[in-house]
């Protein structure tokens, strides 16, 4: 059952790895985006569909990851990234310590509003602030490089090299994020998930399982922010607002919640759907309002898709084969 699971994904990473050579610039540059958003995804994924934990905060630590990427690196020259990607993804995960030790002593909606708080902290402080360069934001001016012994390996300034870049660290942060909920720590987190009280019965102390894996998904969403900064060139306090919390939160409700992969076709599938409804060749003067038109796709996909797009082909075999929608959510859930 779960070979069909690795082939999709498989070929998935294949198609992306080929993608650049029959692509424009424009296709690269998008699919890139696109990979930075799939891995800030993949990390909202571990708190709400594998932990149970609604977080509505993640994009402060999408933006501190993007903010640290230019504040820490030199003004004119550019920075290692043998050290510049780790100093971002720690600032992000330091965050969701704090963030995480207060909020996770809370539950339900007042979890989700605590987190919202801690998101808005960090939005004035880069907005109202000189530290974030105000509503402007700040530029970096040179991208990282990688060398050794005086050798460049890898200049993320190059848009190729970039893309590979971004794909391997699409690549890793999914397989990691497959052995870890496969693990026993991944286990304790499913069965918070499903029942913390049992759990607690049963000798686990819930709390540093789920301290643990808030941190670990501030972590990713800090690498994310860090790709996204070098992606770009330019930071600004939109990275932080709740505004991309709540985009990253459909993203992976669009895919389906507890599939590592419904996380990466809702990536692929929401910012696909905001390209289409932006387009004026296709709407003309209504491309204006594409707002409407993403909206308006998203509610037909929850009311007709409750188990996400991942399920939509458990879906079309229980329409062949007869089987009611139970037997298909069903499948969906356990094949």
């Amino acid at each position: 059952m779960r070979s069909p699971k690795f082939a999709f994904v498989a070929a998935a990473f294949a198609l992306l790895a080929l993608f650049p050579f029959v692509a424009g610039q424009f296709g690269v540059d998008l699919v890139t985006k696109i990979m930075i958003y799939a891995i800030f995804a993949l990390s909202l994924e571990l708190l709400v569909g594998s932990t149970g934990l609604v977080c509505f905060g993640q994009a402060a630590l999408f933006g501190i990851g993007a903010y640290a990427a230019v504040l820490l690196s030199p003004e004119y020259e550019s920075a290692s990234l043998w050290w510049l990607l780790p100093a971002s993804v720690a600032a992000s995960a330091a965050y969701a310590l704090f963030m995480g030790a207060l909020s996770l002593r809370t539950k339900g909606v007042y979890f989700i509003m605590v987190t919202l708080a801690f998101a808005q902290m960090a939005y004035y402080v880069v907005h109202d602030t000189p530290l974030g360069g105000g509503t402007d934001g700040i530029y970096l001016n040179a991208k990282p490089v990688a060398a050794l012994a005086g050798q460049t390996l890898l200049d993320l300034d190059h848009a190729p090299t970039f893309y590979a870049f971004t794909l391997a660290m699409l690549v890793a942060v999914f397989g990691f994020l497959a052995l870890l909920l496969r693990s026993r720590f991944g286990r304790a987190l499913a069965g918070i998930k499903a029942n913390e009280q049992r759990m607690r019965a049963t000798g686990f102390a819930t709390y540093p399982y789920k301290l643990a894996a808030f941190v670990i998904s501030g972590a990713l969403a800090g690498l994310a922010g860090f790709l996204f900064a070098v992606k770009d060139g330019v930071v600004n306090p939109e990275l932080l607002s709740w505004h991309l919390s709540g985009a990253v939160l459909i993203m992976i409700i669009l895919g389906g919640l507890g599939h590592l992969r419904g996380a990466l076709i809702g990536a692929f599938a929401f910012v696909l759907l905001q390209e289409l409804f932006k387009s004026e060749a296709l709407w003309g003067s209504f491309a204006k309002h594409w707002h409407l038109g993403l909206g308006l796709t998203i509610i037909a996909c929850v009311a007709l898709l409750p188990d996400g797009l991942v399920g939509l082909p458990a879906q079309w075999r229980a329409r062949l084969t007869g089987r009611g929608s139970r037997g298909a959510q069903e499948e969906a859930r356990h094949g």
